[in-house]
């Protein structure tokens, strides 16, 4: 490990302690990881690449010594559970449109019956077509 490296994993511990014993000095103090890239100050994309155990550590931190849970999974959680009505609201609306297609189908053969019994009493050849009327 070079020593730049070093160093930013030692900036990086540091922030997480500020970060959680709410005492923030480059940050907005909110627990992600955002603003422990900023606290540590190095940019985000490194957090999540280079250092992505101490991120895990961090966000394992604020579960257990501070009860909450990260944005990140608040955010995850409030989609995942949007997702859910979307796909409950949809699969509601695949089961009344397949009712629909099957009442439908029923209505279009007992129409088909109607016409075929009221061709058939009309004493008409099969072979002759019918003018419209006027």
């Amino acid at each position: 490990m070079n020593p730049n490296h070093q160093n930013e994993r030692t900036r990086i511990r540091q922030a997480i302690d500020r970060l959680l014993t709410g005492r923030a000095t480059a940050s907005n103090g909110s627990l992600t990881a955002a603003a422990l890239a900023v606290e540590a100050g190095i940019h985000r994309m490194a957090l999540m690449k280079r250092h992505a155990d101490l991120k895990n550590e961090f966000y394992e931190r604020v579960r257990t010594e501070t009860g909450q849970i990260p944005e990140t999974e608040k955010r995850l959680r409030e989609t995942v559970a949007a997702l859910k009505q979307t796909i409950a609201e949809q699969n509601a609306e695949i089961r009344e449109l397949r009712q629909q297609v099957t009442r439908l189908a029923l209505a279009g053969a007992v129409l088909t019956e109607r016409l075929n019994d009221a061709e058939d009493r009309s004493g008409v050849p099969d072979n002759v077509l019918r003018f419209p009327g006027p």
